[in-house]
């Protein structure tokens, strides 16, 4: 009896050592053990969703995350619009060329800059940077949480814009800057190795990384 049971230990050892050489094996392949990071190397635009919804407590999750981002001296010049009605995503999916995809997600997000939050003067155009920065953090979280999503660009283009004001209905101060289609991944793209020590500079542009 006593053989048996050190039989079994010695197994169960076995399979545990397995295991954990078979993670410390992955985290080294993909060159990052940092989570932060290897969320951000690993995420990649997802265009195919499952017929799921997405639980309420992952919206707020993301949108906590986008409302995270730095803005310019603390504006916070964003508003967010949740899109889960499927009349509407078909309705904005057949007037966006770049965002067809909506109509098979589940729900989507649209990142607005809200002109009366934003800077006065010369720093009005932060705004800009500042919702790009919470359209890229919701991205990240999406995929932290298991889900995909992809970015699709409204602003600058004038077109897009007055078919979210007219969807939506925007009021005139709102200006959409993206929408970003959202849900648990039908598909599994592989993320783009983007590191190009070229296009890093030292000290001035001359000098090399």
């Amino acid at each position: 009896m006593k053989m048996k049971v050190s039989i079994l230990l010695n197994v169960l050892l076995a399979i545990v050592v397995v295991v954990l050489a078979v993670k410390t094996f992955m985290a080294g392949s993909s060159g990052n053990t940092n989570p932060a990071i290897e969320n951000m190397i690993t995420r990649t635009s997802v265009r195919a969703y499952e017929a799921k919804a997405v639980e309420d407590a992952k919206v707020e999750q993301m949108l906590r995350a986008a409302m995270s981002a730095p803005t310019a001296i603390n504006k916070q010049p964003w508003d967010f619009v949740i899109v889960d009605d499927p009349a509407k995503l078909k309705e904005l999916a057949d007037s966006l060329s770049n965002a067809k995809m909506a109509a098979g997600a589940p729900l989507a997000i649209v990142v607005c800059g809200n002109m009366q939050k934003a800077i006065e003067g010369e720093g009005r155009d932060n705004w800009i940077a500042d919702a790009s920065a919470a359209t890229e953090n919701l991205l990240l979280a999406a995929h932290s949480l298991g889900l995909g999503a992809v970015w699709t660009g409204v602003y600058p283009s004038a077109h897009r814009v007055d078919v979210i004001r007219d969807v939506l209905e925007l009021p005139g101060y709102v200006v959409p800057l993206s929408l970003v289609p959202i849900g648990y991944p039908a598909e599994n793209p592989q993320p783009k190795d983007k590191w190009k020590p070229e296009n890093v500079h030292r000290n001035g542009w001359s000098a090399a990384y």
